[in-house]
């Protein structure tokens, strides 16, 4: 029998012990915290558990268990209790249950269930497919002394693109399984027209949803007192959100390489949010620009591409990240008995990610016909 192996127990446990810390963290929130008067009076009682969220994933070393760990309960966590201190967000008037999953998790209740559509039925699949893609990139890195660094440069941004899709996507089946309806955590970004409609409404939208209440709207009803109800008005809510995610990603870079900061991944975003607040501008400037979208998706992709490579992955690659990842699956494949063959990964993962789903939707189906 192959010896699991060593670095891999301790880890475990130390994310075992930071996820019952934070349950137990969030039951006082919805038990006690959720009782006291909005305000400051709240935000008092909420602290130490903001304490907690924000020291506990420095416990962690590995790439793939203390990424999702650090935004989750870091960024997501954080900015969902400071909402709540003022009655405001995912969290308030939340059933139990509920509020313990909204609060972990990276997903967002629908308000007003909605019919089954057929992207709903599509998505099992392109989830299925999305796997296996990010197990053929894996397993092209053991020739990445081969390929050229622009070839490296587009495997890291599919990379990103289809880990953080599918990890968002699996930390939700819980949620799913007690037959809450979520709304999408990703929309096929690929197809975006716009940089607008990219970060807006297609990649990454539990981070939309939490920085639309936390950054945009406060700092739009300011510069909206100022500037009036003028286009102008938008650019500073507009920059600001980006700021503060590109602040927020220096964070998730620091808890992961213990390296100082450099500054870039923050660029990476005020260069977009300059461009977004831009290319807004714009449509509300000149008439028809939005209707004519039709070869702005390939420049969307490419500007995103292409920043990504000059801001976003220079402090990915310069601490070693992106090797630490890679080194990651070979010690995955090792703990569920897999070594060195990739293809088999990619098997196992699928048939596991194709039950839940399956498990997901007989709970989904059971839950309505009793309703």
């Amino acid at each position: 029998m192959s010896k699991k192996p060593a670095m891999v127990d301790p880890e475990f446990q130390a994310l075992t012990q930071i996820w019952l810390t934070a349950i137990v963290s969030l039951i006082f929130c919805h038990q006690i915290a959720a009782r006291i008067p909005t305000g400051a009076s709240r935000l008092v009682s909420v602290l130490p558990v903001i304490y907690l969220f924000t020291t506990l994933p420095l416990r962690l070393s590995s790439i793939h268990l203390g990424a999702p760990t650090i935004f989750y309960l870091v960024w997501l966590g954080n900015f969902k209790l400071l909402l709540l201190s003022f009655n405001q967000g995912p969290l308030s008037a939340t059933a139990f249950l509920r509020f313990i999953s909204v609060g972990l998790l990276p997903i967002k209740s629908k308000q007003t269930p909605s019919p089954e559509s057929s992207s709903d039925h599509k998505r099992p699949f392109l989830l299925l497919l999305k796997c296996g893609l990010l197990a053929v990139i894996v397993a092209s890195y053991k020739y990445r002394e081969f390929l050229h660094p622009y070839l490296i440069m587009a495997l890291y941004c599919c990379h990103v693109y289809l880990g953080v899709e599918l990890i968002l996507a699996i930390t939700a089946l819980p949620a799913k399984a007690l037959g809450v309806e979520l709304e999408p955590q990703f929309d096929e970004p690929y197809l975006a027209t716009s940089l607008q409609d990219f970060w807006g409404r297609r990649w990454n939208l539990m981070v939309t949803s939490i920085l639309r209440p936390t950054v945009y709207h406060p700092v739009r009803r300011i510069s909206t007192r100022i500037l009036g109800r003028s286009s102008w008005a938008l650019a500073p809510a507009i920059l600001a959100t980006f700021l503060v995610s590109g602040l927020m990603h220096e964070v998730i870079y620091y808890y992961m390489s213990r390296a100082s900061p450099t500054w870039e991944v923050t660029w990476f975003f005020v260069l977009h949010g300059v461009c977004v607040a831009a290319e807004v501008a714009l449509k509300k400037a000149v008439a028809g620009v939005g209707s004519c979208t039709g070869g702005f998706g390939t420049l969307t992709v490419g500007f995103v591409v292409v920043t990504g490579a000059w801001l976003f992955f220079p402090q990915v690659t310069r601490n070693g990240l992106d090797t630490r990842a890679i080194n990651e699956y070979s010690i995955v494949a090792g703990f569920i008995g897999v070594q060195d063959e990739p293809r088999r990964l990619a098997s196992r993962l699928v048939i596991k990610l194709g039950s839940s789903s399956s498990f997901s939707s007989s709970s989904r189906a059971c839950s309505c016909s009793s309703s």
